[in-house]
């Protein structure tokens, strides 16, 4: 199974400065420390083999970085909100010299998705995000990719999900009951895998060895196919 998505999944500052003594924007995030292998071995099997993969909520940029380099022949395109998180995307990009990892976009998923700052991808990847944030962004990340993705083209899910009504650890029943103790409910908690919105059809087609899930939803892009691992 994949490796628990919640443990230290807050990015942090990497160092206080860089060689020029200038503050060093890269942030390190433990949580993708340890689950960048088994996301990436999920990836393969779901990925397609070439085309443009955008991945919303990039954080730190690890991730990204990470996917980009054992990826060559797909193109990553990570995004985020946060100014903070884009400027550490792009230092850890600049580091690695990928030509097949593009500059961090500013995109918020909760936005319409004709606001959304590109017209097109082939695959669209999103960790650690619909777990703890507003219930908005879900279903804008839904929206978003049956926009931009072609038929047959998936949208990729990490994250603690609940899966028959359980949670799948203990730590993330904590944290659930941590997030529901919140004033405001802090992102709803854990999510069920059920439909969310009429704006994609998810059908089932687990890869090889991937715990997932395929809702159908239902809309406007019949052919999207969403994926939680």
């Amino acid at each position: 199974s994949l490796p628990d998505p919640l443990g230290g999944d807050c990015a942090s500052r990497r160092g206080s400065a860089n060689r020029r003594g200038m503050p060093d924007p890269r942030r390190s995030a433990p949580a993708a420390l340890r689950n960048r292998d088994a996301i990436l071995t999920a990836l393969r099997a779901l990925l397609p083999p070439a085309g443009l993969v955008l991945e919303v909520a990039s954080g730190s940029g690890e991730h990204a970085v990470h996917f980009a380099a054992a990826l060559p022949d797909l193109v990553f395109q990570p995004s985020d909100p946060d100014p903070r998180a884009r400027a550490s995307i792009d230092a850890w990009a600049a580091g690695a010299g990928l030509p097949n990892l593009r500059p961090a976009l500013a995109l918020d998923a909760a936005m319409s998705p004709g606001a959304w700052p590109i017209a097109r991808a082939d695959a669209v990847l999103c960790i650690n995000m619909v777990h703890i944030a507003p219930w908005e962004a879900a279903l804008g990340l839904v929206r978003g990719a049956a926009r931009l993705l072609p038929t047959g083209a998936p949208l990729v899910l990490y994250g603690p999900f609940r899966r028959g009504g359980a949670h799948t650890a203990r730590s993330n029943a904590a944290f659930d009951a941590a997030l529901r103790a919140r004033p405001g409910g802090a992102g709803g908690g854990r999510r069920r895998l059920r439909p969310a919105d009429g704006s994609a059809d998810a059908r089932e087609q687990p890869g090889p060895g991937v715990p997932a899930r395929r809702r159908d939803t239902g809309g406007r892009n019949p052919g999207v196919s969403m994926v939680a691992i």
